[in-house]
């Protein structure tokens, strides 16, 4: 067969009406399930017969019967539709399955916690969460959004949206306030373990406090991921700089306090970005309105209290 030829498909049309007269051997019956009127279906099997010029069924006084050539045809034309219907499905399936890129910490401290409510409120759609550090191109990649600590401007085609501003302060848990190293003032800092990140802040957070030259900066372990050093300071092990958004539920839990009233802001914030190319789906713009529902609940029961020194 020469592939650059064009291919002579029976009417698709037909095939339906065939293939539902078939399985029902009722033109009256298929006429119903495809919504036509029973001689439309009489009239497409009649011109798909024409067409094959092969006879598909026998036309009996009470009904219809399939001739050998009829069953052997109907067989192969149901697999085929079924195939096109389950092609169908699937296509839906991926239509409301929508998939975040963000990272770890964020995933983990304040994405991952709230999922359960967004399911609620939107029972069909499913997300697919990808917690890892890569920079998305949305070109292949299977990215529907992103959620990325950074700043613009963003790569042509991409839309950026602020979720969140990043205003960094320190935290500690309870436990180490109430031991026997009190933090009485600010200087105290160097008296307990630093914990940091893959940021490292912790040299410009001293110098907005004027202790540079007083706290070593370098001290402490170091994390690679900000939710590791969140843990370490939820264990007692040392004072963490974090975020809002990253610590808002272990604040509220009364797992860790924040120790001055004192924030450090930085030009980056957690964005959501995703491409415009392509009009948004269902799901898209159910989860962006949710995220951003998400913000404005958090920023009305932000009130938390810091240990003031």
């Amino acid at each position: 067969m020469d592939p650059r030829k064009p291919r002579s498909f029976p009417p698709l049309n037909a095939l339906r009406a065939f293939e539902a007269a078939a399985r029902t051997l009722n033109f009256r019956l298929a006429a119903e399930e495809i919504g036509v009127t029973q001689g439309a279906v009489a009239q497409q099997v009649r011109h798909l017969e024409d067409v094959l010029s092969i006879q598909l069924f026998e036309r009996l006084p009470r009904g219809l019967a399939l001739t050998a050539d009829g069953l052997a045809y109907f067989s192969a034309v149901q697999r085929a539709l079924n195939i096109i219907l389950d092609a169908t499905a699937a296509l839906n399936r991926r239509s409301s399955t929508l998939t975040i890129s963000t990272t770890p910490s964020f995933a983990s401290k304040w994405l991952i916690p709230r999922l359960s409510e967004f399911s609620q409120s939107y029972p069909d759609t499913e997300v697919r969460i990808i917690a890892d550090e890569k920079l998305c191109t949305f070109k292949g990649d299977g990215i529907d959004i992103a959620i990325r600590l950074c700043k613009p401007p963003f790569g042509k085609g991409l839309t950026g949206d602020l979720l969140f501003p990043l205003d960094i302060f320190a935290v500690a848990s309870p436990s180490l306030l109430d031991g026997p190293k009190p933090l009485n003032n600010s200087a105290d800092l160097g008296k307990h373990v630093l914990l940091h990140d893959a940021h490292d802040l912790w040299p410009e957070f001293l110098k907005a406090l004027k202790l540079s030259g007083k706290v070593d900066p370098a001290k402490g372990p170091r994390f690679n991921q900000s939710s590791l050093a969140i843990d370490a300071a939820v264990a007692g092990q040392g004072i963490a700089l974090t975020s809002e958004p990253l610590v808002e539920r272990d604040v509220t839990a009364g797992r860790l306090r924040r120790i001055f009233d004192f924030s450090f802001p930085l030009s980056l914030g957690f964005y959501v970005v995703y491409p415009n190319e392509s009009p948004d789906s269902d799901a898209k713009q159910a989860i962006l309105a949710w995220l951003f529902a998400q913000r404005e609940k958090d920023t009305q029961n932000h009130g938390t209290k810091s240990l003031r020194i």
